[in-house]
């Protein structure tokens, strides 16, 4: 199997979920310190990768227009991010696709390294990225972020038959597999590196 590096990896924005938090607008589309969600997630991938490419379910038009190229969902009835995550797998001309969904937009700058470091380290077909929360108790633990993923073109098939067999839980897909665990919880990592915006006042918030 060939290590990750930046020349064999697909970035692939997840931009197409129903937002039903955020009274089912296209969420890809919204604008954070005006710029739209997904177009940031996609320039923050592009140093990082050899290509970026979008997921969306709706208003396709709309996201093409930033020059990227733009695949809805195989499976229809907005099946959740798995089924993005295959149609990046289906798409995906590269050894590596390297997953974001468009709504962190401190997501970090080293995260195709970092998962590539890990998935090298481990030989897997998989790398996941687990950042600090603050729990129930008020304690500060480390959680995986399972949409922020490294995931090896091979794993295309499992990804599918899980999919059709009726699974939706991205957790209950990748623990079926060896997957390399990376900790962004050092110094110089953004506190709300892997803060997701599912409603409006967090939305509001990380705009700060």
């Amino acid at each position: 199997m060939i290590a990750p590096t930046p020349d064999n990896i697909t970035g692939w924005v997840l931009a197409g979920g129903q937002a039903q938090r955020m009274g089912g607008v296209d969420k890809g589309l919204q604008l954070f310190q005006g710029q739209a969600l997904a177009l940031r997630a996609a320039q923050r991938l592009a140093s990082q990768v050899h290509i970026v490419k979008l997921n969306a379910n709706r208003h396709l038009p709309d996201y093409a227009s930033w020059g990227y190229d733009v695949h809805a969902d195989s499976l229809s009835g907005f099946a959740g991010p798995l089924a993005g995550m295959l149609t990046g797998l289906q798409h995906c001309a590269t050894e590596w696709l390297l997953c974001v969904p468009c709504d962190s937009p401190f997501f970090p700058l080293d995260l195709a390294y970092r998962l590539g470091m890990a998935v090298d380290a481990e030989q897997s077909t998989m790398a996941v990225a687990w950042a600090p929360e603050v729990d129930a108790q008020g304690d500060t633990v480390c959680r995986p972020q399972p949409v922020f993923c490294l995931l090896h073109r091979s794993l295309q098939t499992s990804l599918r038959d899980f999919l059709h067999s009726g699974g939706r839980k991205i957790d209950a897909w990748t623990t079926q597999h060896a997957n390399a665990r990376m900790d962004f919880n050092l110094p110089h990592d953004t506190r709300h590196a892997f803060a997701n915006a599912n409603t409006w006042q967090e939305l509001k918030d990380l705009e700060g």
